[in-house]
């Protein structure tokens, strides 16, 4: 016996010696890695002072990085399900972690959570609180118990602690619809940095920034996107802290932005007090108070109205035939014929929208709120100004809401802490992946004030000829994210005549502040890395819920290791295309496109799984009514309170809101409903079996000393 124990003991410490010496040799790589990094961007920086053409300069960087991934993707390909779909489940704890704020720190984060503190103020924390508190439920509720149990993905828990493979289905369903949504928002934004890297446009951009994302997820899975988002956090947080620190040393003389952005803030409210008096700015805002009231004329009779636009565009050409206008005049103005909506519908949509925009662009400095404004409206003033507050401070709250539980239901993000070795090395890895996302958490809210300083002070009062040349190239790129238009005519930029979109001002940075053009390629590539790690873990998750969930449990379950994994490889590079395709078509912001999937995830998933693990009385029958219900009732809402989707819905009618909560936060009424319908199906249906309670015993087991 003694013996025994001696070899036991003697085998449990060359294991922990190889585990000693792979972090070692992990450590040498990305510390090899992060060197040359950092020797690259000065070599850059060193040939752009040389004269070297700011598109090689972006082409350098793709070039290298995706170079880079790819290598890791093609040095760790792999055909075995257990390295393909969990990385052999051997990936230490402070590397997980890296890898798993990589996957988080997706295109929302990066690119747009900087832009929307920028243009919400105040009332853009609700996602830095919502995200990070996420993480907490994540270590609290589910990474110990989901390590525990052993498999690859969220539907085979759900398969196996319910008994049911309907409800292995309906998982992998759920899975697929809340990745792909979030994936879309990633290709989205990796097709806007590609753009801004190299110049292509927007649609060949998508298309040349998914070969990134597949030569890593698509040649060894699991395996290859960890190692891949390890080196994508050290790129995208370089490239996050270089432009604000700048910034700080710039505006306040300190090299630590968190701790001083507090005086910027003050200075930007005595300048906020200032624009909102300025009178060139009262031009502005009486322009488009103006073109709103002309829109609201046109939408009470739209068939006539539209008519008369027609009518007046042609009389305009003949006009300028009958004269001998210049050919490019006249083509001008066909046109803008052309460009008229074709519909009366088209108008009528086209002329909402536009009304709805000038309407905000009216208001003080162009429908920003305050920067230190907590909530709307006034909770000591009248009535309305109190319900309004109440409304705001509402919806703050359920955003929060929302994001705390759809991080913990996000599968992508879940299926990270399958790959430790331990469930005490998933608990570190939550930990590590904590401090690895706060870095940049902490950061944004710093960074968009002191880029708020910026164009309050740099940009705001500059005569419109003398702007940088960098504006008009970001025009170019997409006059929905950047926009200027002089509408007093004095020649000179007021804050109301420029339009930043959210997804823009984080790419802004370097050149705001100053920079060099080779930061703003680095920021581009921390951006791109952001976008293609998250893509890579989404992209995987959706291909293992078809190949694994689906093909294997459930149509063909003798399929051979070798199969599934090819079979999940084709699923994959199909699903990247199909997500190209519809991230092409721009559908919408990348905030509130991954702000969907985090309220769809939170209804679907999080009831089944808490409940799952800490209620023995819960059933199949109850986890399949709870899916459905929460899923249904997020859907129904989201839906149903959103215009533009109600628009491209065909959905007649006006919007009617629950207690006034913006459709972002639908998930305040999916996730209540499901766990409702849960509870009750559950006490009305028979108790689960013996093997859930075994089940149930094994995961809550304590961790072994």
């Amino acid at each position: 016996m003694r013996e025994g124990a001696a070899l036991k003991h003697h085998g449990q410490m060359a294991i922990v010696d190889m585990a000693a010496a792979f972090k070692r040799r992990l450590g040498r790589i990305y510390g090899a890695y992060t060197l040359g990094f950092c020797v690259l961007v000065l070599v850059l920086a060193v040939l752009e002072h040389w004269g070297m053409p700011k598109t090689w300069i972006g082409f350098c960087f793709l070039a290298v990085t995706v170079g880079v991934y790819a290598g890791i993707g093609i040095f760790t390909r792999t055909t075995d399900p257990d390295e393909y779909y969990v990385a052999g489940r051997r990936v230490p704890a402070f590397y997980n972690g890296m890898a798993a704020g990589a996957d988080w720190m997706s295109a929302a984060s990066f690119i747009g959570l900087a832009g929307t503190l920028y243009l919400a103020g105040y009332g853009g924390l609700a996602f830095v609180l919502g995200w990070t508190g996420g993480f907490c439920l994540v270590a609290l509720l589910l990474t110990p118990y989901l390590r525990r149990f052993g498999k690859f993905t969220i539907p085979d828990f759900l398969a196996e602690r319910y008994d049911s493979q309907t409800l292995r289905l309906l998982g992998a369903l759920a899975a697929i619809l809340i990745s792909f949504i979030y994936v879309v928002a990633q290709i989205y934004g990796i097709g806007l940095i590609t753009t801004r890297l190299t110049g292509l446009t927007f649609e060949i951009g998508v298309f040349v920034g998914l070969g990134g994302v597949l030569v890593c997820s698509f040649l060894g899975g699991m395996r290859a996107v960890t190692w891949t988002q390890v080196a994508q956090y050290i790129i995208l947080i370089a490239a996050y802290l270089v432009p604000v620190v700048w910034l700080s040393i710039k505006q306040t003389g300190v090299p630590v932005p968190q701790a001083v952005y507090g005086y910027q803030v003050q200075k930007i409210s005595a300048r906020e007090q200032e624009l909102i008096k300025d009178p060139a700015e009262l031009q502005v805002r009486q322009f488009y108070a103006q073109r709103a009231i002309e829109y609201g004329q046109k939408l009470q009779d739209v068939p006539t109205a539209l008519a008369a636009e027609r009518t007046q565009a042609s009389r305009h050409i003949a006009k300028l035939k009958a004269g001998d206008a210049p050919l490019a005049e006249i083509q001008a103005a066909e046109k803008r014929r052309a460009a008229l909506p074709k519909t009366v519908a088209e108008a009528e949509s086209q002329w909402r929208r536009a009304k709805a925009q000038d309407e905000q662009r009216a208001r003080p400095l162009s429908g920003m709120p305050a920067h230190t404004q907590p909530f709307a409206g006034d909770p000591e003033g009248d009535a309305g100004q109190q319900e309004s507050f109440d409304v705001s401070r509402r919806n703050f709250l359920a955003l929060v809401f929302c994001l705390m539980l759809g991080t913990a239901g996000l599968p992508h993000i879940l299926v990270r802490y399958y790959t430790t070795p331990s469930v005490g090395e998933a608990r570190a890895s939550v930990a590590w992946s904590l401090g690895f996302i706060g870095l940049l958490y902490i950061t944004a809210p710093a960074l968009a004030v002191m880029l708020k300083f910026e164009v309050f002070n740099g940009l705001v009062g500059t005569p419109i000829a003398d702007l940088p040349a960098w504006v008009g190239q970001w025009m170019r790129v997409d006059a929905g994210l950047l926009s200027i238009n002089d509408v007093n005519g004095d020649g000179i930029l007021q804050l109301g005549e420029l339009h930043l979109g959210s997804d823009i001002i984080m790419l802004l940075a370097p050149e705001l502040a100053g920079l060099p053009y080779v930061v703003s390629g680095m920021v581009a590539a921390g951006g791109l890395a952001a976008a293609l790690s998250t893509a890579d873990g989404l992209l995987l998750t959706i291909s293992a819920s078809l190949s694994h969930d689906i093909y294997y449990r459930i149509v063909n379950p003798g399929a051979s290791s070798t199969r599934r994994v090819t079979l999940s490889k084709a699923l994959l590079l199909a699903t990247a295309l199909s997500a190209a395709a519809v991230a092409a078509q721009r559908p919408a912001d990348i905030v509130l496109l991954v702000s969907a999937a985090f309220s769809l995830a939170g209804s679907t998933f999080v009831p089944v799984l808490v409940l799952g693990i800490f209620w023995q009385r819960a059933n199949k029958q109850g986890a399949l009514a709870g899916m459905l219900t929460g899923l249904v009732v997020c859907a129904y809402y989201m839906v149903s309170a959103d215009p533009g989707l109600r628009r491209s819905l065909g959905i007649p009618g006006a919007v009617e809101l629950w207690w006034g909560i913006h459709p972002i936060s639908a998930g305040l009424f999916g996730i209540p409903a499901g766990t409702a319908a849960l509870v009750l199906v559950s006490l009305l249906t028979p108790a689960p079996p013996a093997s859930a309670r075994a089940l149930l015993a094994r995961l809550r087991a304590p961790d072994p000393r």
